[in-house]
This record gives structure tokens, C-alpha cells and sequence, in this order.
């Protein structure tokens, strides 16, 4: 028997993002349709300039498109006020950065706790939350670490335990791992691909690492703002 399919959480289409340079019209996306399936771990590739990091964004409702729709749990963010897209985006979405953007001062469970603070939640239900993420990143034991006494492995952990504490449908991920070593690397992106398979969570991804993208359930290829091909891995 055919296993049952999930249901889309995203679904672009027709679109397109156009920007000026100078007296240029620059298109990193144009007409892209895709559709991804609720927990699954998606790879975005292709080379610099290909639209990878853009749709990435509009995704994440960093960006808005020029034209063409973006639905995502059957909302369409796409006709969201920028006001609209920021109370969504700090629900919806889970942001983890190539160079971790920790802040230096806080300690690993401070910086884990910052989403938290901008919404009507109680000490207790906060401290729960930033515990239980801290624990399942395996950093139970070094939340009152600051970044400079934490390996770079560390400090991307902490980034994916803040993009987890808010409980969000989507992680998206730009080179999360391309400032990292090659075994630390690896253990981040095998938790990566245990948190999609153990809480289903949908992830995206943008990497130009055929290993990275190997951890993913699948990768989508883009080239020149277009979807040039789709591989299962």
C-alpha cells in the first residue's frame, strides 16, 4: 500500500522576485512553483546568485515577493502587511544563521530565551521551554556558558535551540553548517534531520554541501531563479 502523503505547508506560485541594481533589473527568482510536504527536510542548491538565500527568505517572510503567491499552512503570507508578517514570523518560523548571531554578553540560556520575551508568557513557562530545547540540543549542562567559552559546534546548538524554543511549524537554515568543522558539521546536521524525523518538524535548507544536502530528505536545484531539477537523496 502507497503511504499516505502529507499535507503541503508551502506552496509557491508563479513566484518572482525583481529588484533594481543601479539601472538593472535583477530577477534571483522568476515564476518558481514548489510545494513541500509538512516535515520534510528540504535542500536548496545551486550557484551564488541562483535565488537559493531569496526564496529562502521569502519563506521565512523576511522578504515578500514582486509577484506570484507564497502559502504557507494554508495562509497566504504573501498578501500580509509587513506588521502582519513580523507577529506571524515570530509564531511560524525558526531562523538558524551560518555564523550563529549569539549575543556575546547573554549566556547560552539567555540567548536561548530572547524570542520568548516579546510574548505574553509567564518566568515559569519560559524557563521550561528554554530548558527542555537547551536538553534536547545536548546543552543541558552549559547554559550559563557565554559564546567565547563554547566550541563553534556549541554555539550553532544554541542557535538551533533559540529557533526551536518558539515551537515553530518551519526551520529554515542558510549554510548553517559552513563555519564549522567537518565532524562538527556533521553532528549539527544529524540533529538537524533527528529533529525533523522526531518532531516533525518541516526544514529548509540552503547549502552548496553535496554532503549537506545528503542529510536532507530531498534537494531542489536552482539555477538562474528557476528550478532546474528535484532529486530525491
Amino acid at each position: 500500500m502507497k503511504p499516505q502523503s502529507s499535507p503541503i505547508i508551502i506552496s509557491c506560485r508563479n513566484l518572482t522576485k525583481s529588484y533594481y541594481k543601479g539601472d538593472t533589473v535583477v530577477t534571483p527568482l522568476e515564476n518558481l512553483d514548489l510545494d513541500l510536504e509538512e516535515g520534510r527536510f528540504l535542500a536548496l542548491m545551486g550557484p551564488s546568485g541562483s535565488g537559493k538565500t531569496t526564496l529562502l527568505n521569502i519563506i521565512a517572510g523576511i522578504d515578500s515577493p514582486t509577484s506570484g503567491t507564497i502559502t504557507i499552512n494554508n495562509q497566504e503570507i504573501s498578501r500580509m502587511s509587513r506588521s502582519q508578517l513580523t507577529r506571524w514570523r515570530g509564531k511560524s518560523i525558526g531562523y538558524i544563521f551560518q555564523l550563529y548571531h549569539l549575543i556575546p554578553v547573554l549566556t547560552a540560556y539567555e540567548n536561548v530565551e530572547l524570542p520568548l520575551l516579546i510574548q505574553k508568557m509567564s518566568r515559569s513557562e519560559r524557563e521550561r521551554r528554554v530548558l527542555t530545547v537547551l536538553d534536547l540540543v545536548g546543552l543541558g549542562d552549559r547554559m550559563s556558558h557565554f559564546p567565547r567559552q563554547l566550541s563553534g559546534g556549541q554555539e550553532q546548538r544554541v542557535a538551533i535551540a533559540r529557533a526551536l524554543v518558539t515551537d515553530p511549524m518551519i526551520l529554515v537554515a542558510d549554510e548553517p553548517t559552513g563555519d564549522l568543522d567537518a565532524a562538527s558539521a556533521q553532528n549539527i546536521l544529524s540533529l538537524l534531520r533527528q529533529l525533523g524525523h522526531d518532531l516533525h518538524k518541516t526544514i529548509v535548507m540552503v547549502t552548496h554541501d553535496v554532503k549537506a544536502a545528503s542529510y536532507a530528505d530531498f534537494t531542489l536545484h536552482l539555477e538562474k531563479g528557476k528550478l532546474i531539477e528535484s532529486s530525491p537523496l
